[in-house]
């Protein structure tokens, strides 16, 4: 969810962890820095007062876009069984 958000312009913290309401703040913190290790994503710090970060999926991370895609269809598709039954 977190690489799809980013991929989606969800890309500031504080937008992250509305869009992601049951995760904990310290686990999407973690979870950023991960994927930062990873390369995944960047970490994009503006010199300005006060700071301000923003996320980005790297050329590395979008290879793993078509999955995340095929993973929401499906999810989308079980939802809509779940729905009917």
């Amino acid at each position: 969810m977190i690489i799809y958000g980013i991929s989606k312009n969800v890309n500031r913290f504080s937008v992250l962890k509305k869009a992601i309401p049951l995760i904990s703040k310290q686990m999407l913190v973690n979870q950023l820095r991960e994927l930062e290790e990873d390369k995944i994503i960047e970490r994009i710090v503006y010199p300005e007062t006060p700071p301000r970060v923003q996320y980005k999926v790297t050329a590395y991370g979008e290879t793993v876009l078509p999955l995340i895609g095929i993973l929401q269809e499906w999810g989308m598709a079980d939802m809509k069984k779940l729905i009917s039954a």
